[in-house]
């Protein structure tokens, strides 16, 4: 039996499917920076949010430990929120962020004190996972953010 092939039945034209391809990669190209974007900033709200956890943890270990502050370690121990698998370890990572914890023991003469840092794994190019750098210490109402290193207590809060 002979298949019959009907005279109006045609396929796309190569030159239909190079339009649509090309159309396909100036979605791609437009939509993955604005993706990109959008993880960063995703990450940096990641990160602000933790430094508000930490900071209410501190101040719950502070409570019951006369006034110490505590190491990542000892603040997921008290079982506080952060996450061991996360926080553990003196320079943790979570959502493109790095943290770095610098806990002041007592003595005589001086408190407890304690400065938190997040910086962002990678700042720079297409793959950055963040823009922007933060710090935090017990003496300032808010943390501060600095975009081209890593913050102090000297550069300006968030959000200005």
């Amino acid at each position: 039996m002979r298949l019959r092939q009907n005279r109006h039945e045609r396929g796309f034209s190569l030159i239909e499917l190079m339009i649509v391809i090309a159309i396909i990669g100036i979605l791609i190209g437009v939509g993955v920076p604005t993706w990109r974007l959008m993880v960063r900033r995703g990450n940096e709200t990641a990160a602000i949010q933790t430094i508000d956890t930490i900071k209410k943890l501190e101040a719950d270990y502070a409570l019951g430990h006369r006034g110490e502050f505590g190491t990542f370690d000892e603040l997921v121990k008290e079982g506080g929120g952060l996450d061991s698998q996360r926080f553990g370890g003196e320079r943790p990572s979570s959502n493109g962020y790095i943290y770095t914890l610098k806990v002041t023991k007592k003595a005589p003469g001086q408190p407890a004190n304690y400065t938190l840092n997040a910086d962002p794994e990678i700042s720079e190019g297409v793959s950055a996972t963040g823009k922007r750098h933060f710090y935090y210490d017990p003496s300032l109402a808010t943390a501060r953010e600095n975009t081209d290193q890593p913050a102090t207590a000297s550069d300006p809060p968030i959000g200005q």
